[in-house]
């Protein structure tokens, strides 16, 4: 598959404003003179030119997947089940009408070619980092610097030289950490093309206040919305969208499988009902687009749960199918976000 149109890089989306911007110029000055360009550019085909598509009412449909077991699939599980489950869209319905793909590595590179990500959180957002850098950069690759991405609570950073794409992942498991982490990026007036990012486990964990969690929820969300001058196609309102040079995600919680849980702290402490009070501080802070926050929701709750027990031996981490499929939800809202589709 090829990748149409242009890819995140901040250099070759300027080029293209500059260019249309220029186009667009000269087209109103020559308007009078040629009524056919007048009529390729009235007034009710810009306003559709600018209009979500019909694609773009498929980012509610974008969590709809099943898993099944794949035979084809020669990697072995790393933590839970006993073989590697495949997984898919659903293939019926609304869901199969917007004709969602898997990108493969050539389509993602494509995709992040010249563009720095940003992964920041605990380790959900590292699992992210894994299943991101694996679809890249190939298994054989990923399998050499597993070792110094899974260090234990430290930052990694990685150039894939091929495309150009950095990747940055942090250590910030609190979302005072990701607040700290928005100011630094504003200070600099260096902003990544891509950011993901998602903290509550430790939270929960240590801390253990909701409400706390749910005010410190707030801030990030105010000063991530300051990196954000511009609206975007997956706001979901009536808003004309314009470009964007910053796509923010949030990794949402897992399901947690108390009985699972391998200490006793954490099944005293990461209950269902203390994980639906974090899950309703989310919701009520607004952190989300649907809401009119900054971020889009890349929901594991509902990843994870669909794939079950028998994907996680710990009742807390999931297997790479988890995250790959949420993986590949990301890069989807990115090509329906950037209007570029696969052909």
């Amino acid at each position: 598959m090829a990748m149409a149109g242009w890819h995140l890089s901040r250099n070759k989306m300027l080029f293209f404003s500059c260019a249309l911007f220029i186009t667009l110029a000269v087209g109103v000055h020559l308007m009078p003179y040629f009524p056919s360009i007048s009529d390729f550019l009235s007034p009710s085909e810009v306003i559709s030119l600018s209009s979500p598509s019909n694609r773009d009412s498929c980012v509610s449909f974008l969590h709809s997947v099943v898993y099944s077991d794949d035979d084809d699939v020669v990697k072995e599980c790393e933590i839970g089940c006993g073989k590697r489950l495949g997984w898919d869209w659903v293939g019926s319905g609304r869901v199969a009408g917007c004709e969602f793909q898997k990108l493969m590595r050539s389509d993602a590179s494509d995709l992040l070619n010249g563009s720095w990500v940003v992964v920041a959180g605990d380790s959900q957002a590292r699992l992210m980092a894994v299943s991101l850098l694996e679809l890249v950069m190939g298994n054989e690759a990923m399998e050499r610097i597993r070792g110094d991405l899974f260090k234990r609570h430290s930052d990694y950073s990685i150039t894939v030289d091929e495309i150009g794409m950095k990747l940055d992942f942090f250590w910030a498991p609190y979302v005072g950490n990701l607040t700290e982490l928005v100011l630094q990026l504003r200070r600099s007036r260096n902003i990544p093309d891509v950011m993901v990012v998602g903290a509550g486990l430790w939270d929960m964990l240590h801390v253990n206040n909701a409400s706390e969690y749910g005010s410190e929820l707030r801030v990030l969300r105010d000063n991530s919305l300051t990196l954000l001058p511009v609206s975007s196609n997956l706001d979901g309102g009536n808003s004309k969208p314009a470009p964007r040079f910053l796509h923010l995600f949030w990794v949402g919680m897992p399901m947690l499988i108390t009985t699972m849980l391998n200490t006793d702290e954490k099944r005293e402490k990461m209950t269902t009902v203390i994980y639906d009070s974090y899950e309703d501080e989310l919701t009520t802070s607004k952190i989300w687009r649907e809401s009119g926050g900054p971020f889009f929701k890349l929901d594991v709750r509902l990843l994870s749960e669909l794939c079950g027990p028998r994907c996680t031996s710990d009742g807390m981490h999931y297997d790479g199918v988890v995250y790959d499929a949420t993986v590949q939800i990301m890069l989807n809202a990115l090509l329906i976000e950037s209007n570029q589709k696969l052909e």
